[in-house]
């Protein structure tokens, strides 16, 4: 599948990108996953959508968007630490310039009428993840931190990435969920074929 990613903050949006992103977002987000989230008019958006909040989104051969995510730096307001720090662990939430959360990450085409091949999905995981990861470094991060179904943590291992649990999973709205840790360091780099540099990263 044809797939285009762009990124940029809330700021650099246009109206009807911000629109279609939202609209995006209830659609999978909402009434594909179920999940109890803020809406309005068939839009979906909270209080972490800020005009410095940093987005990526992918958009289909025909324009459409087929895929997307948010990127918070964690020396602001974030998700994680706002309304789900248990998942934590017991340890502090990340407030650090070079941490950044990551959240509203999919790659699913609304109202598909077949899921894409197993080989697809993975190809436009590992686009997205890309473009995430190079939006990230560029903001001069070196690790991510995110709370995903156990699911995509299987898909982060298996693609090679650098990737470890905060504490065990929990239980959110009748789904485990657990919070990770996301090194950007050569080794997630090389398995998303992103250019790396030493000075880039620490290790952890």
């Amino acid at each position: 599948m044809k797939m285009t990613v762009l990124s940029g903050t809330k700021s650099q949006l246009s109206i009807h990108a911000e629109a279609e992103l939202a609209s995006y977002r209830y659609e999978i987000f909402v009434q594909t996953l179920q999940w109890q989230l803020p809406v309005e008019d068939g839009r979906e958006f909270d209080q972490f959508d800020r005009p410095d909040t940093h987005y990526i989104i992918a958009r289909d051969a025909l324009g459409l968007i087929c895929g997307c995510a948010r990127l918070l730096p964690t020396t602001r307001p974030y998700l994680l630490d706002e309304v789900f720090p248990g998942l934590m662990n017991g340890q502090p939430p990340p407030h650090d310039a070079t941490v950044w959360e990551l959240s509203r990450f999919s790659t699913k085409t609304p109202g598909a009428l077949e899921p894409p091949s197993r080989e697809d999905a993975r190809a436009r995981f590992c686009t997205l993840f890309a473009a995430v990861v190079e939006a990230a470094l560029a903001q001069g991060a070196t690790r991510l931190i995110t709370f995903t179904a156990m699911g995509v943590e299987r898909i982060l291992r298996a693609i090679g990435m650098h990737a470890h649990r905060v504490g065990p999973p929990q239980m959110i709205d009748g789904k485990p969920v657990l919070a990770m840790w996301i090194e950007l360091d050569q080794q997630t780099c090389k398995a998303l074929g992103v250019s790396w540099q030493p000075s880039h990263t620490t290790s952890h």
